[in-house]
């Protein structure tokens, strides 16, 4: 039995039994990072004399009777723009390169009540800005399925961790779909919560209207555990919101409605397939599935395009070489800040700044920023009529299977449609799930992606689960050996 493939209630039943010790867990888990970090570079900085020391503490927690949690001993990675005292957050960007957190954020706060333990930080697009992990500035990260593929970004290197079993969860954030189709290139599930359920401080800001921590995991319960030990209201975030969860059903008098928009040009034969056989299989178990349109998710991505840039260039803003981070000398003060952010940033998320900067600037504010607002308030409408028809819409995750390494890298606006069938969830600020159901031609996997009304997490992890026993995706990668 190998007990990295194990899902966390199983693992902490062992340990409660006396079974299995949480050091052997971990050692286990550090050897996966060994074997695979000099292929897959899922991890920028592993913890490991730290975590001998406190996998031994949880030891005894378990030996004496007292452990604190579900989450007590199990190794969970992060992503490396979450903050965590005394550690690096770098952002996968020269401008952070030598930063030292201060401070924990929340989420890190409330796992290490649960006494959870961190392998490390992991690897991602450089501030969160990319769609495969090969924006770092640190060297790009490799799918653990085919090491000639992306593991999907920008959460690419938290996927590519537990893919692995270098870790057996781990956290990521997701402002356009960077939890969930790095999770479905990898095989995973990815959960973005409800905008607002889950504390955004502590985590470096790309798009503050748009970002999301959430959990990327072998199984929806796992996720289910984690969004459980990090979310809460949080008086240090002001767009966070008291979690009270609408419940919704999840058995067969759910209806299900798949997006029309999403099933259409764009969307691979493979990726549909998918969906195709997730909805015969909820109709032969006796839930009503219908077609259901949302016009205005054909301009999610133009819409997606000129919002988070403009909130970028706001939260970029701050790296100046003042304060904090790289600092590169000039004659001048404008000099110097003009230094410092020509050296410190990378081409994407120079590309988006100045995107940003124009989108806001005077005489186009209106035309293009504020527009792109309404379109958004438009797209959480049409969102909400759908909602009155259906409790769950199903879609692809991803247009397509992982794509190779270099092969979008010359072409943005075709790297930025792999985030098509995504982005709505974020705008919408509603929750949304990507679970693994099937392998492609290439041998590479494909997701289905769910989503519900806001603030029904708990129903839409339920139904989920559903699906999840339906398919028995059980497939692992081992395309790094």
């Amino acid at each position: 039995m190998d007990i990295t493939n194990l899902p966390i209630r199983k693992i902490n039943t062992l340990f409660s039994k006396k079974e299995l010790k949480p050091s052997e867990l971990y050692s286990q888990i550090f050897d996966n990072a060994a074997n695979s970090e000099a292929s897959l570079h899922a991890h920028l900085t592993l913890f490991e004399d730290e975590n001998i020391k406190k996998a031994k503490e949880s030891d005894s927690r378990f030996d004496s009777g007292t452990a604190e949690s579900l989450l007590d001993g199990i190794p969970i990675a992060i992503k490396d723009n979450i903050n965590i005292k005394g550690y690096k957050t770098t952002c996968s960007s020269k401008m952070l390169s030598n930063y030292t957190s201060p401070y924990d954020a929340t989420v890190i706060k409330k796992l290490k009540e649960s006494q959870t333990l961190f392998t490390g930080k992991t690897n991602l697009d450089e501030f969160a800005m990319g769609s495969s992990t090969e924006n770092s500035a640190f060297g790009l990260t490799r799918n653990p399925w085919n090491t000639d593929f992306v593991p999907g970004g920008s959460s690419g290197g938290s996927a590519a961790s537990v893919g692995a079993r270098s870790s057996i969860a781990a956290l990521g954030s997701d402002t356009g779909g960077s939890i969930r189709q790095p999770a479905s290139f990898c095989g995973l599930v990815g959960f973005k919560p409800t905008y607002g359920t889950v504390s955004r401080y502590g985590l470096i800001a790309f798009a503050s209207s748009l970002d999301q921590i959430g959990p990327i995991t072998k199984t929806v319960d796992d996720s289910r555990i984690i969004f459980s030990a990090i979310s809460g209201d949080d008086p240090r975030d002001a767009t966070s919101i008291v979690n009270n969860q609408v419940d919704i059903p999840s058995g067969k008098s759910a209806k299900i409605g798949v997006i029309k928009e999403l099933m259409e040009d764009g969307i691979s034969d493979e990726a549909k397939n998918e969906v195709n056989k997730v909805t015969e299989i909820l109709k032969s178990n006796g839930y009503e599935v219908k077609e259901i349109s949302i016009p205005i998710i054909e301009l999610a991505i133009s819409i997606y395009y000129l919002i988070a840039p403009a909130e970028c260039s706001a939260n970029l803003a701050r790296f100046d070489g003042v304060r904090y981070g790289l600092r590169v000398d000039g004659n001048t003060s404008y000099e110097m800040m003009e230094n410092t952010r020509a050296e410190g940033f990378g081409k994407e998320v120079k590309r988006r700044i100045l995107l940003g900067t124009y989108a806001l600037s005077a005489g186009y504010y209106d035309e293009y920023y504020g527009k792109a607002l309404q379109a958004r308030k438009e797209m959480i409408d049409e969102f909400t009529k759908a909602f009155d028809e259906v409790d769950y819409l199903i879609s692809p995750t991803t247009p397509t299977q992982a794509f190779k390494a270099g092969e979008k890298t010359s072409n943005p606006l075709e790297m930025y449609m792999s985030d098509l069938c995504t982005i709505p969830a974020n705008l919408a600020g509603l929750p949304a799930i990507s679970i693994p159901t099937g392998i492609t031609n290439e041998n590479l996997p494909l997701g289905v992606q769910v989503m519900s009304r806001a603030l029904s997490d708990h129903s839409l992890l339920n139904f989920s689960e559903i699906i999840e026993k339906e398919i028995q995706f059980n497939q692992q990668p081992k395309g790094w050996v």
